[in-house]
């Protein structure tokens, strides 16, 4: 496989079809190989449109989801963010190559010890790493400029809004198939929230997130 030019055609063909057309995003993406935190038996799957399976039966998001949301969080280089679901530590890389600072959770330890390393052979030294539960907010060192949600949930905990700056952003991907939208959530300076539908997509739940109860007839 051409790993360049499999890489030009997903940004081309996957990811600007997406309306991703921020210079900063479309620059930043070549130079943070995505193929080096894809699993070593998937490699192959790194530029392709879909989710790539992670250990836990977790996964990571299509290369157009990445990029769209990176997009919209619109990530400035005095910005401290928050991401919930490290993951494969991918999203996690190309946060920091953006901010001051991010601080990244998740419930799987290896997962963090596994980004960890990657993060560092790629000189990215700005990352905090948490073990815990945070699908229904993070207190953490906030507030912070930029929240971001790795996996969806069925409900968006206020908590997260709360926990923004003024001027914060909050982009999560919200609902139940096959009913889901990627949000992008703004804290206005006066307080105020600000709710804006991105998209309709799909994504695999964060763990422990919760749900909406049933509807009893």
């Amino acid at each position: 496989m051409n790993i360049e030019q499999a890489r030009f055609n997903m940004i081309e063909q996957q990811i600007r079809t997406w309306e991703v057309l921020d210079p900063r995003v479309l620059e930043l993406l070549p130079t943070v190989p995505r193929e080096d935190f894809v699993p070593a038996e998937q490699r192959v799957l790194a530029f392709v449109d879909t989710h790539v399976a992670l250990d836990h039966g977790q996964v990571m998001m299509q290369p157009k989801q990445e990029a769209r949301l990176l997009q919209e969080a619109a990530v400035t280089a005095t910005d401290r963010v928050l991401e919930i679901g490290t993951g494969s530590g991918y999203m996690t890389a190309l946060l920091a190559s953006l901010a001051q600072e991010v601080d990244t959770v998740d419930v799987f330890p290896d997962f963090l010890e596994l980004a960890k390393k990657k993060l560092a052979d790629h000189a990215l030294y700005n990352v905090n790493f948490y073990e815990g539960d945070a699908a229904n907010g993070w207190d953490g060192d906030g507030p912070y400029d930029v929240i971001m949600l790795t996996g969806s949930v069925p409900i968006l905990a206020e908590s997260f809004s709360e926990n923004l700056r003024p001027n914060g952003r909050l982009v999560a991907i919200v609902g139940q198939d096959p009913a889901m939208e990627a949000l992008l959530i703004v804290k206005r300076k006066d307080g105020l929230i600000e709710r804006i539908s991105l998209f309709e997509t799909s994504l695999p739940s964060l763990l422990n997130a919760k749900t909406p109860p049933a509807f009893v007839f």
